[in-house]
């Protein structure tokens, strides 16, 4: 996954490729705004979240996506693990023959952008733990779609 081609979708968040700058006296480079957290809606503000994601098996179907109208959603790696991310452009449905997948190299963290179509995060390589800021307000801030069956395309990753 690079950060050119995940752009339309949201932000890789990571050290590579990334410029940064000293803090704490020296003892510390902070790798500064890598990704915008996006609120809007009613009452709203940023939360730092735990999530704890099983492992998943594959082949896998993608049998619904989801997306966020008032706010950005990133997720950050606690584990040196590669995890799949599924995505596919804002719209009114998310489009099937639009669905694009990447694998994160298990350092990468994502901010998917706020109306960005997303399937739940796949960890289909070991249990995995995250770091996750998002939005947080009495506004429903989640639109799920589901897939028909004859439309789910099958993940088959190594």
């Amino acid at each position: 996954m690079t950060r050119a081609a995940f752009a339309p979708f949201g932000d890789v968040i990571e050290f590579d490729g990334n410029e940064s700058y000293p803090i704490n006296n020296g003892m510390a480079d902070r790798y500064h705004a890598l990704a915008n957290v996006e609120l809007g809606g009613t009452d709203a503000r940023a939360v730092v979240s735990l999530v704890a994601s099983k492992k998943f098996e594959l082949p896998r179907k993608v049998d619904h996506m989801e997306y966020h109208p008032y706010g950005s959603q990133a997720f950050i790696p606690l584990d040196d693990s590669p995890f799949i991310v599924v995505v596919s452009k804002a719209g009114a449905t998310p489009e099937v023959d639009d669905l694009h997948a990447f694998i994160t190299n298990g350092q990468q963290g994502i901010n998917y952008h706020a109306g960005t179509w997303h399937h739940v995060l796949l960890t289909p390589y070991a249990a995995m733990r995250f770091i996750c800021v998002d939005r947080d307000s009495p506004d429903d801030n989640c639109v799920d779609c589901h897939i028909p069956a004859a439309e789910q395309p099958l993940l088959t990753f190594p």
